[in-house]
């Protein structure tokens, strides 16, 4: 429960829009990446493929990262 999967979006050093588990959307930073925000969290196949990605990525992986940092 404590695991977050962020993904970031950036161009030219800058982030632009940030998809966080722990928020359940996208959330943009600047004007383009609320538009680009905006977008994906109305689109729900987008949506449900982000949140999925929790499980896919991070609770299947977390031991195996767990016993190298031990």
């Amino acid at each position: 429960k404590d695991i977050e999967f962020i993904r970031s979006y950036y161009y030219n050093k800058l982030e632009f829009t940030r998809f966080s588990s722990s928020v359940g959307k996208h959330v943009g930073f600047t004007e383009y990446g609320v538009r680009n925000a905006e977008y994906w969290n109305n689109n729900p196949s987008i949506l449900s493929n982000m949140k999925a990605q929790k499980e896919v990525y991070c609770l299947n992986h977390v031991q195996n990262d767990y016993r190298a940092a031990l």
